[in-house]
């Protein structure tokens, strides 16, 4: 078995959270994959959905042609579109969308031979301000697009930089920008990431891109104020990371634990030395208090991260011992509560995880 480190990835779980995407938003959904699937493995997560998923995103021609390569057939969207105007060939040979958001890649595309049109995401920049066609440039950009033979479909699309604030008024001022850019075009719409899928209805339209919570992690991080059960509590979470504990020992009052001595004892106080560092991608600034389960009991982190281990209070689980499993995040710690003890975001957590041994299960059939 080697080192006890497992990150657990639970496919049914994956096309749970998808379907329910695709329920809340209406219409169509690419799911978003980018990043090697959020650290959860790319082509296993779109093999799991691939009988159902109208698509998938990703952010380059590298990602796409690992799914391809995978047999996946459904239409895959990169999402930063081209870098260079020789990818443009692989594209039209694999059958990939693109995003158009800079002037470059209108020309770049425009002035390139290919034996067979592409399909165009033609991005705006509403107020987000890193990538997008200008609003007042908009429509003479699709203009040129849609008269243009190497084009396609055309798919208007932009992102919110702030959907995931609940009571935003921004998104609504981005939501009007885009809407008075298009006046008078025909064509399908893609605004919705996972944030505005639950919880902007405002914003659904023919696409959405759902991410982070095809993952589990509630985008908005308990924020919303509705009554009732929120729709992101319905989400599972796809990723438990389980390691074990390796050791264990009992240290007197006043003794500190750890790289720096950061904790000291208040009481005698048994220690559990769990298989898990910031080599593998747990938080080295994570403080002690941060939630840990051990055998499905809750307690807490104590001392500083080192590479390879971290240190945990097991004074009030007397029967803990030399193997019992430790959960760093899944259905005990929610990944969102550890990464809020560290000032980050469960997407950079996630994406993080390496050394561990991954474990697909799928309970679904």
């Amino acid at each position: 078995m080697g080192r006890p480190l497992t990150a657990r990835i639970r496919l049914d779980a994956f096309r749970h959270n998808y379907r329910l995407a695709k329920a809340s938003h209406g219409g169509r959904a690419l799911a978003v994959v980018k990043a090697n699937a959020y650290g959860h493995g790319a082509v296993r997560c779109a093999q799991a959905i691939a009988d159902e998923a109208d698509g998938f995103a990703v952010a380059s021609i590298e990602e796409a042609l690992t799914l391809r390569a995978a047999g996946i057939s459904a239409p895959i969207l990169l999402l930063e579109g081209f870098f260079e105007t020789a990818e443009l060939p692989d594209i039209q040979a694999h059958d990939l969308w693109i995003v158009v958001h800079q002037h470059w890649q209108v020309e770049a595309l425009m002035a390139t031979a290919l034996s067979r049109p592409v399909t165009v995401w033609l991005k705006m920049d509403s107020g987000m301000h890193r990538v997008g066609i200008e609003p007042e440039r908009y429509q003479a950009v699709y203009a040129r697009l849609k008269s243009h033979p190497q084009v396609a479909d055309i798919v208007l699309m932009s992102h919110f930089s702030r959907a995931d604030e609940a009571g935003s008024t921004y998104l609504p001022r981005q939501l009007k920008i885009f809407h008075e850019s298009i006046a008078g075009i025909s064509a399908p719409i893609s605004l919705s990431n996972s944030a505005a899928v639950l919880g902007w209805s405002a914003a659904h339209a023919d696409w959405a891109r759902p991410g982070i919570m095809l993952y589990g992690p509630d985008p908005f991080v308990g924020q919303m104020d509705e009554p009732g059960e929120p729709l992101s509590a319905r989400l599972r979470p796809v990723m438990q990371l389980e390691g074990a504990l390796i050791s264990v020992r009992t240290i007197a009052p006043g003794e500190p634990v750890g790289y720096g001595g950061m904790f000291v004892s208040d009481r005698a106080t048994r220690v559990g030395v769990v298989s898990c560092g910031y080599a593998d991608g747990y938080p080295r600034t994570a403080p002690t208090g941060t939630p840990v389960a051990v055998d499905g009991q809750l307690t807490r982190l104590i001392g500083r991260v080192s590479m390879d281990m971290l240190t945990v209070d097991l004074t009030d689980l007397p029967k803990a011992e030399i193997g019992s499993r430790v959960e760093l995040w899944g259905d005990q710690v929610p990944v969102n509560e550890v990464a809020s003890r560290v000032g980050t975001i469960a997407y950079e957590l996630l994406c993080n995880v390496k050394r561990a041994r991954f474990v697909y299960s799928d309970t679904s059939y």
